[in-house]
């Protein structure tokens, strides 16, 4: 079946930086958009990054652009996120999600904490 599995979230200072990781397997990943969001305690999901199956047309939520780079190594079936300038309100479950279609995400990791401290 398909997974996603999400590494490298942890605690890190206001100004640091951390690189997430979504490994994905049970599918043909080459093949699919990947996307990262994010879900702080009380907050809705929200979106943060995507790209799509080449590693082209990157998009980004505003409240990250310019400090997250999202990135993908088709070979090794994952997917990156480098966070940089970190602040405290980037601090929540970092979750990475796929979807070859439009539309709805098909599947979804269970997510990784990031913790910005002040």
């Amino acid at each position: 079946q398909v997974q996603l599995v999400e590494s490298g979230g942890g605690l890190v200072q206001a100004g640091g930086s951390l690189r997430l990781s979504c490994a994905a397997s049970g599918l043909t990943f080459s093949t699919y958009r990947m996307g990262w969001f994010r879900q702080a305690p009380g907050k809705e999901r929200e979106f943060v990054a995507t790209i799509s199956w080449s590693g082209g047309s990157p998009t980004y939520a505003d409240s990250v652009k310019g400090r997250f780079t999202i990135s993908r190594d088709n070979a090794k079936n994952t997917v990156y996120l480098q966070m940089n300038s970190l602040k405290p309100e980037d601090t929540a479950i970092y979750l990475c999600a796929c979807r070859k279609l439009s539309g709805s995400w098909d599947y979804w990791g269970q997510g990784t904490q990031v913790t910005v401290s002040s």
